[in-house]
């Protein structure tokens, strides 16, 4: 920095700095973080110990008093683990709240809060009150066997109070003593020391050898309970902890009754101003529906319950200084501006890009480069820029041009109309080519071990992949041309490269990226193919165009239910919109998306390819044959026993497809209480109505009575048995 600009920079942060201690102290007005006056003084303290001639002894830096600051097995999961829906504020809290009491109106809704611990999820089985296994969260539907290192873990009994079987899930973690003292020990091992006790926690759990883990004193806190076989099910959420601890099981201190959100907004502002004092790192408050019963009724989104959401408190916020603007080409071509940082703490960790989304964003924030910028992580993962700090601006600081050609081919960008990015037209780009093949070896998709981001990437330089199929066509002679690669290495791969030519009809799916297609969507696609190949009876259009689609393709072996991606693809480009459309889930964009997929040249060409090279697609036995098996469903009204996102699991367990709208197709309309146009259609199309019980019994289920044990996320153990 010349002398001139520093002087000018020196003196922008004391009037900065001076602006906010008088909010703060004087006005007792919080305009920015105090982490962001601790970042701002300590800028101004290094840029003083550069040019010492600069300072003064009214610097806010001279001033007395002022604030400082390996690989395991994968074990499918008895229960499905939904993850937690974020809040950020107490507008959030209260409109979640406001939604919920939608669901049970004019009923008094209760709450537990409890400490949000910043660990690792971990579930346990016990059978016969005996320890068994463990587990981690992982996909939320299956997860990694950790039971060798788990079970070191002091606090957790190997034999509980009562012989029972149980399913269990809490956090694994590291009390901040504990912590200190493992990162004392990396630093006099000469290890890297971890970044946080997050962090550490899952390392620890993740090792081979289990002696580490045992070395190292990791806590354990449960606080749900999945399938069990308990003689009396808690009626209340906190009447779980209290059996959970009756068991023999640790349970968190740090929980608190609340009969109003005003009393959970007072237990969350608590629990922030106080977590220094609690002896482990917490990041929030999750906050729970008491009433079990309530919880039932309140039922699932696709990924969440709708009875519990998780506060996170606010990020740390820190100022750095933008030194560069840069573009990111993704997998589908969207060009993403990325702020190089002058690398800063934050929220755990130290970062040094922070992502500013797209072009409008960069104007509205007015970003340049050079400016100084508070940032933040959201949701306490990704950085990004809050503001920038024009105030500090000397002059220096320079606007970014958002480029008009690519930046990594030079080919031609657009930006469509109602859409924020722009995005390379070259469909060949190697950016986009390598984030697809990058993407496609990934964990959600081929998971192919071994062929990690740098790896691919070296494969494309050297001219040895051109696109995703020709992972398959590698030889242990092409590896060995690599950096760092040796015999064994090489051979590692190659096997596993064998091994995943046998993928799920899902991970398939997944692993095309398609534009707005998830994994959830995966499998709903996935689910419905499946459900189509095993119905039986008259053929609908969408059925006809799989049946056209699988003679104009290669084979289908019904003995192993195996799709070569030939057949794949020809049964998908057998669909129309109006049919893609009436897959759950699916709406007018992503059908449209998926649609123009399956009618591209580029993907007929690469399933070609995979089909030549052995790929075969999995498609898995459904469920259990029932009434049900292959029927199409609407469910509208609100039933007795389950909640929408509930009975829509159910149905698909027992073998239906779910759909959003009633069409001519429709075997089923569910109907409850208060249902609306939908029966109506039904009706005029000549749809067959049915009740809840009608539905029960559909799906095998010759008793209806208590259908609903809250102890067990919306299944009795006659539904869990039915449907096994």
């Amino acid at each position: 920095m010349e002398k001139q600009h520093a002087k000018t920079k020196i003196e922008k942060l004391k009037e900065q700095i001076r602006s906010l201690n008088y909010h703060y102290f004087v006005l007792n007005e919080t305009v920015v973080e105090e982490s962001v006056r601790d970042s701002l003084k300590r800028e101004l303290k290094e840029l003083e110990a550069l040019y010492p001639e600069f300072i003064t002894p009214d610097s806010p830096t001279q001033r007395v008093g002022s604030v400082l600051s390996g690989k395991f097995a994968s074990i499918t999961h008895m229960t499905a683990k939904k993850s937690l829906e974020d809040v950020f504020s107490e507008d959030e809290i209260r409109d979640w709240e406001k939604r919920i009491s939608k669901l049970v109106v004019g009923e008094k809704i209760e709450y537990v809060a409890e400490a949000k611990i910043d660990g690792l999820n971990v579930t346990l089985h016990y059978e016969g009150g005996e320890f068994v296994r463990a587990i981690t969260r992982g996909n939320g539907i299956e997860g990694e066997d950790v039971t060798h290192t788990i079970k070191t873990i002091e606090v957790i009994p190997l034999t509980l109070n009562e012989p029972i079987d149980i399913e269990v899930s809490g956090e694994v973690f590291f009390s901040k003593q504990s912590f200190e003292a493992v990162n004392r020990q990396q630093q006099e091992i000469g290890e890297a020391l971890f970044a946080n006790p997050r962090n550490a926690a899952a390392g620890t759990v993740r090792q081979l050898d289990p002696s580490i883990a045992a070395s190292r004193k990791l806590s354990f806190f449960l606080y749900e309970m999945g399938k069990n076989t308990l003689s009396k099910i808690p009626e209340q959420q906190n009447e779980v902890l209290e059996t959970l601890e009756r068991l023999g099981l640790p349970v968190s201190p740090y929980v608190k009754k609340c009969d109003t959100i005003d009393e959970v907004l007072d237990q969350c502002k608590k629990m922030h101003d106080e977590r220094e004092k609690i002896p482990f790192e917490i990041d929030g408050v999750v906050i729970k529906v008491q009433s079990r019963e309530q919880q039932q009724r309140m039922g699932f989104t696709a990924k969440t319950p709708r009875w519990a959401v998780a506060y996170k408190f606010p990020a740390a916020q820190v100022t750095t200084e933008i030194l560069d603007i840069i573009i990111q080409v993704g997998r589908t071509g969207a060009l993403t501006p990325v702020a190089v940082l002058k690398p800063v703490f934050v929220a755990g960790s130290t970062v040094s890009r922070a992502t500013l989304h797209n072009e409008d964003e960069i104007f509205k924030k007015d970003v340049r480069v050079g400016d100084t910028v508070i940032i933040h992580k959201a949701g306490d993962v990704i950085p990004e820029v809050v503001r920038v700090l024009i105030e500090l601006r000397t002059g220096s600081e320079n606007p970014f041009v958002f480029p008009k050609k690519c930046p990594v081919c030079d080919g031609s960008v657009e930006r469509i109309d109602g859409e924020a990015a722009w995005r390379c037209c070259n469909s060949a780009c190697f950016a986009q080519e390598r984030e697809h093949v990058i993407h496609f070896v990934g964990k959600t998709a081929f998971d192919i071990d071994g062929l990690g981001e740098k790896v691919v990437v070296q494969l494309i330089e050297q001219g040895l992949i051109g696109d995703e199929a020709d992972i398959f066509s590698l030889t242990e002679a092409d590896f060995l041309t690599l950096p760092l690669f040796k015999e064994k290495r090489a051979t590692k791969v190659i096997a596993a490269t064998i091994k995943a030519k046998r993928v799920a009809l899902s991970r398939f799916i997944t692993a095309l990226g398609i534009r707005h297609v998830g994994e959830g969507t995966a499998q709903d696609l996935a689910r419905l193919l499946r459900m189509i190949i095993c119905s039986s009876g008259q053929k609908t259009a969408i059925e006809s165009a799989l049946v056209s689609g699988i003679n104009r393709g290669s084979s289908l072996s019904t003995d192993h239910d195996l799709l070569s991606p030939k057949t794949f693809y020809e049964i998908m480009n057998g669909f129309s919109i109006d049919q893609l459309l009436e897959v759950e889930g699916l709406g007018e964009i992503v059908a449209r998306s998926v649609f123009d997929f399956f009618h591209a040249q580029k993907t007929a060409h690469l399933c070609d390819k995979l089909s030549d090279a052995n790929v075969v697609i999995l498609l898995q036995p459904a469920t259990k044959s029932t009434q049900l098996s292959g029927k199409r469903i609407v469910v509208t009204g609100s039933l007795k026993t389950l909640g929408r996102e509930q009975v829509k699991d159910f149905i698909k367990r027992a073998g239906g497809v779910v759909q959003s709208s009633v069409s001519a197709n429709t075997d089923f309309l569910v109907c409850g209480d208060e249902s609306g146009s939908k029966l109506d259609k039904a009706k005029e199309l000549g749809v067959a109505v049915i009740d809840e019980e009608k539905l029960y019994e559909l799906a095998g289920i010759v008793s209806v009575d208590s259908k609903i044990d809250t102890s067990k996320n919306g299944y009795n153990e006659d539904v869990q048995q039915s449907l096994l």
